[in-house]
């Protein structure tokens, strides 16, 4: 039996009434066309079609027509539905003549990670996807009012999100996740869920899943769950640490050395000098929002140095302890608002392009970076990352590595549509000005 009769028995056994054919545009929304299940061998043959001029980012009207090639891989039941059941199937983007779309963020990803295999490497990588819950208010409206004022690793009764973040675990789980751990984060209303790695595409599908399932079930409990990176002043904004590691084809982990005195392979060291040395051109792409700045800044837990450290929680990337088969890097300042095809796909490159060129890392830094003056950061040729958006978008346009991750299209596009937040943004009167200024001057 193919894997094509195989799900469609298995849509059968299981009684599934609407496929939704998912897939996400260059920002990093999901999008999707729905569709009874009398047409899913149609489907599954790709002659889905969908009008791509309608996406944001895709295609010009006069080129409009896109097809959805499924990925029978990613096939799974909505928990939380019944009669009838629903199941969704991740899908690329494809073009008529049936090449793939290159404006198509999970192709732009499946290229880089070729590049790399081409290089004898596949990429591991777990995130740790952070998120607010807030009430809602009498029509459904979030509000910026958390359930709880419960702390770090705090539990019932004083965090009153336990409960829905215990559900969102088991649908997570009814869904295929192994959830290794959630807790409530440092500040109020804020969670942590973490789920195992896997490779880089399977794990870019299940953080837009994630995101998805959260949502729905906090909607299910009366709340809202964002993903927005700093929805509060003065207080922690939401991460998304990117875990990652890479293994070489016959399945070893390519970070580990335990000659070296660290632990660290040659391979691990190039890689940390990719990362560093392209940090500022894939942090538009890594924090893709005006807002996502608002959390980059010193004394709330986000790196702002771009720096290396073995312990050390203050630098861009961090070396856990563990090693063997666990040796990976910890990326930190990513956030939960990024397009995970994209993100992952500019983050490989960067660490490649270290491998490639044979790059060497600076020193690790052991002290905490906050404490370091601009004089002693200068003296250790600390850089940092941009302080907005648009310094990130300037970065990324003079960045050749990162653009030639995202590809031509959409790198334009992706650049075009930041810079249009950023001039909406500018031009906003907003509220702490005029508390400022309406009556000084």
């Amino acid at each position: 039996m193919s894997q094509k009769e195989a799900l469609l028995k298995k849509v059968k056994d299981l009684e599934v009434g609407f496929i939704h054919l998912q897939f996400t545009d260059i920002m990093g929304v999901m999008k999707n066309v729905s569709i009874l299940t009398d047409q899913l061998d149609k489907a599954l043959d790709n002659e889905i079609m969908f009008d791509g001029s309608s996406i944001d980012g895709f295609v010009r009207i006069e080129e409009s027509d896109m097809y959805l090639w499924p990925d029978l891989d990613t096939f799974t039941v909505f928990p939380w539905t019944s009669h009838p059941k629903e199941a969704r199937i991740i899908c690329d983007v494809y073009k008529p003549d049936g090449t793939p779309f290159v404006g198509c963020p999970r192709n732009a990803l499946k290229s880089v990670l070729k590049e790399a295999e081409e290089m004898g490497y596949t990429m591991n990588v777990g995130p740790e996807c952070e998120f607010f819950l807030f009430n809602t208010d009498e029509q459904g409206n979030p509000t910026l009012n958390t359930h709880d004022n419960a702390g770090y690793f705090d539990l019932a009764p004083i965090d009153l999100g336990g409960s829905a973040r215990l559900d969102m675990v088991n649908v997570l789980t009814e869904m295929g996740f192994e959830i290794e751990a959630s807790h409530h984060e440092v500040a109020p209303g804020q969670h942590e869920i973490d789920f195992k790695y896997a490779d880089a595409l399977t794990t870019a599908d299940n953080i837009m899943t994630f995101k998805m399932a959260v949502r729905i079930v906090a909607q299910r409990h009366g709340l809202h769950a964002t993903f927005m990176p700093k929805p509060r002043f003065g207080i922690n904004g939401s991460g998304m640490h990117i875990n990652l590691s890479l293994a070489s084809l016959d399945g070893k982990n390519a970070f580990y050395d335990e000659a070296d005195p660290m632990q660290l392979s040659a391979t691990t060291y190039a890689f940390l000098a990719g990362v560093i040395k392209n940090a500022r051109g894939f942090a538009a792409v890594t924090n893709p929002t005006v807002n996502s700045y608002k959390r980059l800044v010193p004394g709330y837990e986000a790196p702002v140095m771009i720096a290396w450290s073995a312990s050390n929680r203050s630098p861009l990337i961090r070396i856990p302890a563990k090693r063997g088969n666990s040796t990976r890097i910890e990326l930190r300042n990513p956030d939960p608002s990024a397009n995970p095809y994209l993100a992952l796909a500019a983050i490989l490159r960067a660490g490649l392009d270290g491998i490639k060129n044979q790059l060497t890392p600076p020193d690790p830094v052991m002290t905490n970076l906050y404490e370091m003056n601009d004089e002693e950061r200068s003296l250790n040729c600390i850089d940092c990352l941009p302080g907005s958006l648009f310094e990130a978008v300037q970065e990324l346009a003079k960045n050749d590595v990162i653009k030639g991750a995202l590809g031509p299209h959409i790198t334009e596009k992706f650049m075009d549509a930041a810079l249009y937040e950023w001039k909406k943004y500018s031009a906003y009167v907003s509220q702490w000005e005029l508390d400022r200024y309406l009556k000084k001057f």
